[in-house]
C-alpha cells in the first residue's frame, strides 16, 4: 500500500511525473525494438534447436530472460544490455590492478567520466565479439546457403555482426538516457522491464496447466504464499546491514571546534549483490550449453552432474555463490582504505586501536556478513527448484531474476522518495 501511495504522490508532481513518463516511453521504444528481427535469420530454428521452445534453459536460456525474449525472436536487441553489464565489471576489476584507472576513480566526476567512456568503447569491442560468436553458433539458421552464394552469405553474416551490435550501442544509450532525463538507473530499469516482460508468458502457462487439470488450484496458492514470503525475505535481506560506530575526536583549528560527532559505517549484508549469482549460474549452464552445439556422451553426463535443480548443480552452485560473494566483496570494499580514511579524518572505532587493528576489524565483520548473504543468496537460487519439485510446476521466474527485479524496484523507490523530499522541503525559515 505504501507503494502504490508513494507512486501516486510522485505522480502529481510536475517534474517527476515528466521523468516517469520518459522512462516509461524510452522503455517502451526497447520493447518494441525487441520485436525487430535481424534480416537474414530463421529466429523459428533458434527457438526449436537452441532455446527448446520461449522458456528454453541452458545460458541462452538465461539470457532469453535478460533480454526480454529478444533472443528468441533474433531481434537487434538480442545480445541485450550484457556486453555493456560485462565491460562495467571488467573496469571495475581493472580498477584494482590498473594504477591509473585507480588514480580516475579518486578523481570524482572527471574520472569517473574517462571510466565510462572506456566502457563504451570496451561494450562496443564485447559486442563485436560477442555478435561475430553467435553468428557462428547459429549459423544453420542463416536464410542464405553458403554453398549457394559465398559472397551473398558472409555479407548477410557481416549485416546480422553490425545490426547486434548497433543495438547492443544504441541500449546503451538508452539506458544512460534513462539515468540523465528519467527515474532509477537506466541499464537496471532496461533489465527490470526485460524480466516482467515475461512473467505474461509464465502467467498463460500456469492458467494452460490449470485448465488442463495438470496442477490444482492449491499448487497454485500454495506458490503464491511461499513467493510472497521468499519476497518478503529478500527485502528485509537486501536492505539489512551492520553500522560499525565511528567516533571522530574534537580538534581546534584557529577559534573553531571541529569534529566530536558520531556516525557509523555501513556495511551491507548482501554486499556484492546479485553478481555472485550471474557468475555461478554462468559457469554451471556453460556445459549444458555446450551439449547443445557438440552431441558427446561424456559432455552430457558432464552437463547432466552441472545442471541446476540436481543434488550436485545446487551443491556447486551454493559453493560457487559463496565463494563469487567474498571475492567480488573484497575487490569493493577495502578494510585498510576504509581505516586509513578514519584515522586520518580523526575518527575511531569506541573499543578498536586505530590503523591496523581497526583494519583487522571491519575484515573480520565483513566475513561473518558475506557469509550470510552468501548463504541468503545460495536459498534463493535453490528456492525456485525445490517449489517446483513440490508442487510439480515450473514457475516461470529464477531467484536470480526475482533478485535483480526487488534490487531495482527497491533501488527506484529511494529515487522516487530522496526526490520528494527534495522537493518538498522548507527548510529552516
Amino acid at each position: 500500500m505504501q507503494l502504490f501511495a508513494t507512486l501516486r504522490n510522485a505522480w502529481h508532481i510536475k517534474d517527476i511525473r515528466r521523468k516517469l513518463l520518459f522512462t516509461l516511453a524510452m522503455l517502451l521504444v526497447y520493447r518494441l525494438g525487441s520485436f525487430v528481427p535481424v534480416p537474414g535469420i530463421d529466429s523459428g530454428w533458434i527457438r526449436d534447436n537452441i532455446l527448446g521452445g520461449q522458456q528454453g534453459g541452458g545460458l541462452f536460456g538465461l539470457f532469453n530472460v535478460f533480454t526480454g525474449g529478444a533472443l528468441s525472436n533474433f531481434s537487434v536487441f538480442a545480445m541485450g544490455i550484457m556486453p555493456y553489464i560485462n565491460a562495467s565489471i571488467i573496469m571495475q576489476l581493472l580498477q584494482v590492478v590498473i594504477p591509473k584507472f585507480e588514480e580516475w576513480a579518486k578523481e570524482g566526476a572527471e574520472g569517473r567520466k574517462k571510466l565510462t567512456q572506456i566502457s563504451r568503447y570496451g561494450t562496443v569491442v564485447l559486442a563485436l565479439i560477442q555478435s561475430f560468436g553467435m553468428s557462428l553458433a547459429f549459423r544453420q539458421a542463416i536464410s542464405v546457403s553458403k554453398s549457394a552464394s559465398p559472397a551473398r552469405y558472409y555479407m548477410t553474416l557481416v549485416i546480422i555482426i553490425l545490426s547486434l551490435t548497433a543495438g547492443t550501442a544504441f541500449l546503451m544509450w538508452l539506458g544512460e538516457k534513462i539515468t540523465e532525463k528519467g527515474i532509477g538507473n537506466g541499464i537496471s530499469m532496461i533489465i527490470f522491464a526485460s524480466i516482467i516482460s515475461r512473467l505474461p508468458v509464465s502467467i498463460m502457462q500456469a492458467y494452460a496447466l490449470l485448465k488442463a487439470g495438470e496442477i490444482s488450484i492449491i499448487n497454485i496458492l500454495v506458490i503464491l504464499i511461499l513467493a510472497v514470503l521468499v519476497i518478503a525475505g529478500m527485502v528485509y535481506v537486501s536492505e539489512g546491514e551492520r553500522r560499525i560506530p565511528v567516533q571522530y575526536a574534537k580538534r581546534v583549528v584557529g577559534r573553531k571546534m571541529y569534529g566530536g560527532a558520531s556516525t557509523h559505517i555501513p556495511l551491507k549484508v548482501n554486499q556484492a549483490g546479485v553478481i555472485p549469482v550471474i557468475f555461478a549460474t554462468s559457469l554451471l549452464m556453460l556445459p549444458q550449453t555446450l551439449g547443445q552445439f557438440w552431441n558427446n556422451r561424456i559432455l552430457a553426463k558432464i552437463a547432466a552432474f552441472f545442471t541446476m535443480g540436481t543434488w550436485s548443480g545446487t551443491i556447486l552452485a551454493s559453493i560457487l555463490i559463496i565463494f563469487f560473494a567474498y571475492f567480488y566483496t573484497a575487490i569493493t570494499v577495502n578494510p585498510t582504505e576504509l581505516a586509513d580514511n578514519m584515522r586520518k579524518n580523526g575518527g575511531f572505532i569506541p573499543g578498536i586501536r586505530p590503523g591496523r587493528p581497526t583494519s583487522s576489524y571491519i575484515m573480520r565483520i565483513l566475513n561473518r556478513i558475506t557469509l550470510v548473504g552468501a548463504l541468503f543468496l545460495a536459498v534463493i537460487v535453490a528456492m525456485p527448484y525445490l517449489i517446483e519439485g513440490l508442487v510439480g510446476m515450473n514457475i516461470g521466474i529464477g531467484g536470480t531474476s526475482l533478485l535483480i527485479v526487488i534490487g531495482v524496484a527497491l533501488e527506484t523507490m529511494k529515487q522516487i522518495e530522496s526526490q520528494m523530499l527534495m522537493r518538498h522541503y522548507k527548510g529552516f525559515m
